[in-house]
């Protein structure tokens, strides 16, 4: 069945992505960014800071794709601060918010004690973009009243690799594919989140997605 999906700071790799791939099955995309031109491939465009976003713009979708990025300190609470905005917009309604997440945040211990983030050989340079994208997860976890679904990459998440089309589904640890690696493309990560917003079934729930 065809959803009504808005997709949110939307001029951004992935949600580009994300937008392709859910109107290549049928489903009726908005696009809302902050640009004034439309650099998406979605038909509708919406020129919208995502903090201006209210009720009245996002509870006639069936789902809010929360796609806010950052990669500078002075911008890196954008992330945290996206996820609190759509979180109270769409507090009590029916709406989903799925929320592109980061790997950081993945657990490396089963006791679930350690993150990948937390790991000595974790690079400096993106401990603050980890921290905010675990920040807005560690939000999440608190709302109860919002049917949330937080999905986080591989680690390493290829703005240009290739479309396989296949991909392992995972919960809250960092999963190893059969080649021992953690990776996958924005493409194959774009049909991931839109197989889970057909499917559906990890409602206030993290998930986490691989390439096979």
């Amino acid at each position: 069945m065809s959803k009504k999906i808005a997709v949110v700071a939307a001029n951004g790799r992935v949600a580009k992505k994300v937008i392709a791939e859910a109107l290549s099955r049928g489903h009726e995309v908005v696009a809302f960014g902050r640009h004034a031109e439309n650099d998406t491939p979605a038909k509708e465009y919406v020129q919208k800071d995502i903090f201006d976003l209210t009720k009245a713009d996002l509870e006639s979708f069936d789902v809010v794709v929360d796609a806010a990025g950052a990669w500078a300190p002075e911008t890196f609470h954008i992330i945290p601060d996206a996820a609190k905005h759509l979180s109270q917009v769409l507090a009590g309604t029916s709406v989903r918010l799925v929320v592109v997440g980061g790997a950081g945040s993945l657990f490396v211990n089963p006791e679930h004690t350690l993150t990948v983030a937390q790991t000595p050989d974790f690079p400096d340079a993106f401990k603050g973009v980890a921290d905010a994208h675990q920040q807005a997860l560690d939000f999440l976890r608190t709302v109860k009243n919002v049917d949330w679904t937080y999905i986080s990459p591989a680690g390493d998440f290829q703005a240009d690799g290739e479309r396989t089309g296949k991909y392992i589904k995972a919960g809250e640890e960092l999963t190893l594919n059969s080649k021992n690696e953690s990776i996958i493309s924005y493409a194959d990560y774009a049909i991931a989140l839109v197989d889970e917003i057909e499917q559906g079934g990890h409602s206030q729930q993290r998930i986490s997605v691989v390439r096979a």
